[in-house]
This record gives structure tokens, sequence and C-alpha cells, in this order.
């Protein structure tokens, strides 16, 4: 019996910078769960020597694209480059220190199924560390997420964002490229106000926290760091960072015309 699941009009897209055992654990899942795309492009961001050749290795392993770079570009820059290699209707993005859970795959067929079938909606999100705070019930386990400009939660701005989701073809005609040479979050940061700005439709899966799980061990470690200020609990930077959030996010997403499209 053939329990193969294949799918033919989907990319799976994985970014990677110096985390191959994360990635190897990530395509090995997929091929134990029998799920198969169209093809695999792995975007790496110039990892060192050692993740290099292991990624050479494991293309041949695993049949992928990769993408290589000169010089470590940051976040936008593999983004944008790994998805111009993409060649099909959607693409499953997923960074490498993802894995799915054998939840993942009746889930990921419903919502692939609903972007064939209404074509207003541009992503379909499957993780989060948080619920997104305006949700309207959808179908199918999913909420359609919901922005009005006077929506006081800081989180509101989230619409978009770079954990696991499906997405189209058009996404850079609609939303544009990822901006380059600044730091990770603010590249995810520019996207979530082109995102709202150009009226993108999101779908937002309510069970968030089934279909994948993010791991990083201590040798291969998250790559991103934050500032301890927007990480502290205390009461008063708490009450900063939400007015100055308030003031900032509603700048930039209705007097600021720089992602408009």
């Amino acid at each position: 019996m053939n329990n193969s699941h294949l799918f033919e009009k989907v990319s799976l897209l994985i970014t990677h910078y110096n985390r191959s055992s994360s990635l190897e654990r990530l395509l090995k899942t997929f091929k134990d769960q029998k799920i198969s795309f169209k093809e695999i492009v792995v975007s790496d961001d110039a990892s060192m020597a050692l993740h290099h050749q292991r990624l050479t290795e494991l293309s041949e392993e695993y049949q992928f694209t990769l993408v290589s770079a000169n010089v470590n570009g940051g976040l936008g820059n593999n983004l944008n480059k790994g998805q111009m290699a993409v060649s099909t209707p959607y693409t499953l993005y997923v960074q490498e220190d993802f894995v799915p859970t054998n939840e993942f795959l009746p889930h990921f067929r419903d919502a692939l199924q609903m972007m064939e079938e209404e074509e207003d909606i541009d992503i379909a999100r499957f993780y989060a560390y948080f619920a997104y705070p305006y949700l309207k019930p959808y179908k199918k386990g999913y909420s359609l997420m919901i922005y009005k400009p006077f929506f006081i939660d800081k989180n509101k701005i989230y619409n978009y964002s770079d954990h696991p989701h499906l997405r189209r073809a058009n996404f850079f005609e609609r939303f544009g490229k990822y901006t380059e040479g600044i730091k990770s979050d603010k590249t995810e940061y520019e996207m979530c106000l082109s995102f709202i700005q150009n009226k993108g439709k999101a779908l937002f899966f309510d069970d968030f926290r089934t279909l994948f799980i993010q791991e990083n061990s201590s040798l291969e470690p998250s790559t991103v760091h934050r500032s301890n200020w927007r990480q502290s609990n205390n009461g008063i930077l708490s009450l900063i960072r939400w007015l100055y959030r308030q003031v900032k996010y509603n700048y930039d997403l209705h007097l600021n015309p720089k992602f408009k499209r």
C-alpha cells in the first residue's frame, strides 16, 4: 500500500544558517511522514564550511536545490533568493529549526484546498508563539485574521509572520520583496507592514501549537538575539514598550507610504 503524500503544486522552502543537523531533522521528518513536494529549495546564508559541506551531502540525499551565498546577507536576502528559486504555484515556508508533527498533514491539506478554492487568501499560518488577538472563526479549524486601525493590542501587526506558513507564488507581486541589510526582526516587521497596507488576507490555525515544534539544541542554538529591554517584564518598561509601539505601529501603518503597492 502506497501511503505517500505528494503535493505537486507546492515547493518546500527552507532558510538555513549554520544548523545543518536541524535541517537534516526537518527533512527526515517529512520523509518519515511520507510527505513530499514538487521541489525542495534550501536557501543558505553563507554558513561555515563544515555546515556547507553537510548541505552538499544532504542535497544529494534529499534531492533539494541548494541556493548558496558567498557572504552573509541576512534573513531578507536569504528569503528573497530562496523564493526566487521556487517554480510552483504555492510555497510552504519553514525555517530549519522547526519540525512538523503527526497532526500536520490533514490540516496542511485543508489549507491548500481552501487557498485553491478561494483566490483572495494570501497565506495560511501554521505556528505562532501566541494567538493572534483578533480572529474570526472561518472553517476547518482555521480563523481569519482581522485588522482594524483602532485595534489597540500591540500584536495586531502580526498578520504576517516568518513562522511556518503556506503562501502563493505571487507573494512578491502582492507585498514586495523582503527588506535586505537589516536585522531579522526588522525584516519581519516591514513585511508585516506591507501585508496590512496591501490588504493581505491570512488564515490562522486555531490550535497553533500542534502542527510544528520549534527545537533548538545547545549545539545549534537560535541565531536570533533580542535586547533585554524588549524582553523585560518590568512594569514601567512594559508600559513604555506598549506606548512606543502604539505610536510607531500606527504611524508606520497609516502615515508611512513606504510599503504601499
